[in-house]
């Protein structure tokens, strides 16, 4: 059943004074600028454009150009490929040349710069991707992508295979986009394409493939599009090992308001430690998403190891040593199940700590106060340290000034 377009949402793009500046700049003496891709989608779809993308017939130099004499600054982010970013007003908008595609191999396209929007048009990848608007308020549809918009539907343009051996990446693109922006079942011509032509991820970079998939596990319809994802045999390679949907549904459930991708990464497919290190390398994850990963592991063990029941003065163990995000994210992620019993008073000390009523316990003691005693530099210091934090979290976490003297005392008489 479709669904009403917001076209005075659409009409309002226009009257962004940076925007209409750039427009009427770009336009002109044999040139046409339009506004292009997500900002039409979006506003149509009623939702926030916070970037505005256009298509023109001018070429990257002749762009630059014109913008100078205007006092705008471009920076040239894919000059090669048509792309020039163009600040106004402090707002930057990329203006790419419109293009032809010439040759493809699954991966990037060679392309030629044209001059025709609807060629330009019918090389994007999804209908509800084609759409444009000129300056006049004129919405230009030439792949009914305003039909799919209306059914929330996600459809190639043209021949689904054809869309995908251009670029193979289009098969995670069509899995993301339909978890964003749709309703109902896949366009079945669409996954059948995505299920047979799915070996030609395998030529994509890792962080081609990172980049989508985590966009994807923060999207509206995420553990929807896994399910499908999963019943076509996408999970087992994209992750390298094993899933856990109920983990990752009480997550998306607890951080439905503010999503963060590599904790909803944790939750399903994160164990135990060795998940966080294949997943590191199989994702090509950042050292401080493969940190994250760590702690969610950790935890994991240390809550589901322990038989005693989870009350504050543990909490502030565990966020002291794992962090407060981490924590709250393992939490929800173990949430019924049988280990551990969460006493009413851990709730309440997770909150103080998530609001900042509390502050995070912080370690008390650092190399140089070692030094300070006369420890030379060197691993000695480490252990000391390592033997200090382990004392320190068991008996507490305390950061008065008399509890880190005497802690230090004790540890250097040990070692």
């Amino acid at each position: 059943m479709n669904q009403a377009l917001d076209h005075k949402a659409l009409l309002s793009l226009l009257e962004r004074p940076p925007l209409r500046r750039l427009l009427a700049v770009l336009n002109g003496e044999g040139e046409e600028t339009r506004i292009v891709g997500g900002a039409v989608r979006n506003a149509l779809l009623g939702r926030p454009v916070t970037e505005v993308d256009c298509a023109t017939t001018m070429l990257p130099e002749a762009m630059v150009k014109r913008a100078g004499a205007a006092g705008f600054k471009s920076v040239p982010t894919g000059i090669d490929h048509g792309t020039v970013t163009v600040i106004v007003d402090g707002e930057p908008f990329e203006v790419t040349t419109l293009r032809v595609d010439v040759e493809t191999n699954g991966r990037q396209a060679v392309v030629h710069f044209g001059r025709d929007f609807v060629l330009d048009a019918v090389r994007r990848d999804f209908t509800i991707n084609a759409l444009s608007l000129g300056t006049d308020g004129r919405l230009y549809d030439y792949t009914d992508g305003v039909a799919d918009l209306g059914a929330r539907r996600v459809r190639f343009i043209g021949d689904p295979h054809t869309r995908i051996r251009e670029d193979y990446l289009r098969i995670m693109r069509f899995f993301r986009f339909y978890a964003e922006y749709a309703e109902g079942e896949p366009d079945p011509e669409g996954l059948a394409a995505a299920g047979s032509e799915r070996q030609g991820l395998e030529i994509l970079s890792k962080e081609r493939i990172r980049h989508e998939l985590l966009k994807l596990l923060v999207a509206r319809r995420a553990e929807e599009t896994l399910r499908v994802l999963s019943s076509y045999g996408f999970l087992t390679w994209l992750f390298a090992g094993a899933v856990e949907f109920g983990r990752f549904s009480r997550v998306a459930r607890f951080d439905e308001d503010d999503p963060v991708a590599i904790w909803r990464l944790a939750a399903l497919a994160v164990m135990v430690e060795e998940d966080a290190e294949r997943l590191r390398e199989h994702l090509r994850l950042s050292n401080d998403e493969h940190r994250k990963l760590i702690a969610y592991a950790r935890l994991l063990v240390a809550l589901k190891g322990s038989a005693q029941p989870l009350d504050a003065a543990a909490v502030r163990r565990l966020v002291a040593d794992h962090g407060v995000e981490a924590l709250s994210i393992a939490l929800a992620a173990i949430d019924g199940e049988p280990r551990p019993v969460v006493l009413e008073d851990a709730f309440g000390a997770l909150e103080r700590f998530r609001s900042g009523a509390e502050p995070v316990p912080v370690f008390p003691l650092r190399g140089a106060d070692l030094i300070a005693r006369g420890i030379p530099k060197g691993p000695r210091i480490g252990r000391i340290l390592g033997l200090a934090r382990q004392a320190w979290l068991a008996e507490g976490c305390r950061t008065d000034e008399a509890y880190a003297r005497e802690l230090l005392a004790r540890v250097l008489a040990q070692g």
